[in-house]
């Protein structure tokens, strides 16, 4: 849709809350469409990024993933999630029940279908797999974390692209207003 002015209406991303990713977990049968949930929204990483992943990117004992090639052809370092354990590094790199590589487009059908049964769907039709990276950045300012610090974890080129976060999450900027007024 396109307004008299010739512009696009610029909308909101969907996020997907700290509730619904746990609902989302809960009714989730298999563990690595799971770990790939959590690296999405407990990381800030793109599905293509997660199809790309391999173990020898996860440090544990750093905690952190490095991304190589993200988009952009940028690679990147971003936390290991809260919830990551030794044991979710065997489902990477992720495959099926076949032993083939798993595709972006698998997971974003499996992301849809679940978000269906837990009901987040209804909610918000226009949800989708990126719907958990929303809810990595959202959360991250929603915590505290400096809005550059955010665009580093999700490889924006300029804060432009991570300002959109803090219209999702203004208790931020509120909280500051009545500090120092």
């Amino acid at each position: 849709m396109v307004d008299y002015h010739g512009k696009r209406p610029k909308r909101l991303p969907v996020e997907v809350t700290e509730k619904e990713f746990c609902d989302l977990l809960d009714i989730t049968p298999q563990m690595r469409h799971k770990v790939a949930f959590l690296l999405a929204w407990g990381s800030g990483l793109r599905v293509h990024e997660i199809v790309q992943l391999r173990r020898e990117d996860i440090d544990l004992h750093k905690g952190q993933i490095r991304i190589n090639q993200g988009k952009g052809k940028k690679d990147r370092i971003v936390p290991v999630p809260r919830g990551f354990k030794e044991h979710h590094l065997k489902y990477v790199p992720f495959v099926n029940g076949k032993g083939e590589n798993v595709t972006t487009r698998s997971f974003q059908k499996v992301f849809r279908r679940y978000a269906e049964k837990c009901g987040i769907l209804q909610k918000k039709p226009s949800i989708r797999f990126h719907s958990l990276r929303h809810g990595f950045a959202t959360q991250c300012l929603r915590k505290g974390i400096g809005i550059r610090c955010v665009q580093m974890m999700l490889g924006h080129a300029n804060i432009e692209q991570t300002g959109v976060y803090l219209h999702l999450a203004p208790e931020e900027a509120l909280n500051e207003y009545q500090n120092k007024f």
